[in-house]
């Protein structure tokens, strides 16, 4: 099949599957199957397209031993990004039908090995555990082109999660790499790489690369572990001590963020609770307290108390405020 058929379909496809067939094809699919469907064949759609526009370029698609490539400058992945265990797939379809999707080298003048990755290190990885060859697209570039590229590329994917894309803007200006370049690999504005290579030099290394991408915490939820690391009197302690518990070094990226998460929020809850906080008893029984802050006051419920009864409380509310007012006149 040519390029240009291949495309064709590619996009034939697309639209089958963006087409809901119960409205004539005049709405997008809902379907959950469907679209991961759909995002799997843009992506194979995006990947021939970057790889015909380099073709144009004057590049030549090669196989070459993948002990003969050096590793990239600059990484983009968490290290075990490459083991076999998370290869699987990858390797499966490479052993079936052999690597579909060339990845890009590059020449670098007085290096140990002939060539150097510029992207493709999944392939390159999946390639050398099953004894094949790799097949690549071989160009000559620049430091910035590669880089740039490596960025590219991982765009079109989509699969960093925040905290990898974190990592490679910081790793890139670590280098001597300027904004305007990292802000070229990772398709976004000085602001927001300001913002990650912050966060980057907030959070040490050692924690951030125990944690993992933790691939399901978002930009978000990463400034706000941010801020709350700021705030802790022992941040690093209190991260070691939540990382080592059985029950973390058990669990996957994501429950290792949220440990570390929560463990650096405990001291400020704690806080917030004991400087002026009131227990609300009835025979005996503790339900709650009442915290006051210079940011507002704060009921909070047991929970041992049953929700029915609050949600009794919150009906209540209206009556006991106009009480209140009617008392204080």
């Amino acid at each position: 099949m040519s390029r240009k058929d291949s495309k064709g379909l590619f996009a034939n496809v697309l639209g089958q599957l963006e087409s809901s067939p119960e409205r004539g094809g005049g709405q997008r699919t809902t379907s959950p199957h469907l679209l991961k469907v759909a995002a799997g064949v843009r992506q194979i759609q995006e990947r021939s397209e970057f790889a015909e526009r380099l073709l144009k370029d004057g590049g030549q698609i090669i196989e070459v031993d993948p002990d003969d490539v050096l590793d990239s400058a600059i990484p983009d992945r968490f290290a075990s990004a490459y083991d076999a265990a998370n290869l699987t797939e990858l390797m499966q379809s490479m052993g079936e039908h052999g690597q579909s999707t060339p990845g890009l080298v590059r020449a670098v003048q007085g290096a140990a090995k002939p060539f150097q990755i510029v992207f493709g290190r999944r392939r390159l990885a999946a390639a050398k555990l099953l004894g094949i060859k790799f097949k690549a697209i071989a160009r000559d570039l620049s430091d910035e082109d590669a880089v740039v590229l490596q960025g590219e590329e991982n765009s079109n994917r989509n699969d960093l999660s925040f905290i990898e894309r974190c990592l490679f803007a910081h790793s890139q200006e670590a280098a001597g790499f300027g904004r305007d370049v990292i802000c070229k690999s990772l398709s976004t504005g000085k602001s927001h790489i300001s913002e990650m290579i912050r966060l980057a030099n907030t959070l040490p290394r050692e924690i951030v690369l125990e944690i993992g991408p933790a691939r399901e915490i978002g930009r978000r939820r990463w400034l706000d572990l941010e801020a709350r690391w700021a705030a802790h009197a022992e941040p690093l302690q209190a991260a070691r001590e939540a990382l080592s518990r059985p029950e973390t070094l058990s669990g996957g990226s994501d429950v290792r963020f949220t440990a570390v998460f929560d463990v650096l929020g405990a001291e400020r809850d704690s806080a917030l609770a004991t400087a002026d906080a009131t227990q609300l008893v009835a025979h005996g029984l503790v339900l709650g307290q009442v915290s006051h802050a210079k940011s507002g006051s704060k009921l909070a419920f047991n929970k041992s108390v049953p929700a029915g009864f609050v949600d009794f409380v919150a009906a209540q509310i209206e009556t006991l405020h106009d009480q209140f007012v009617q008392r204080n006149r």
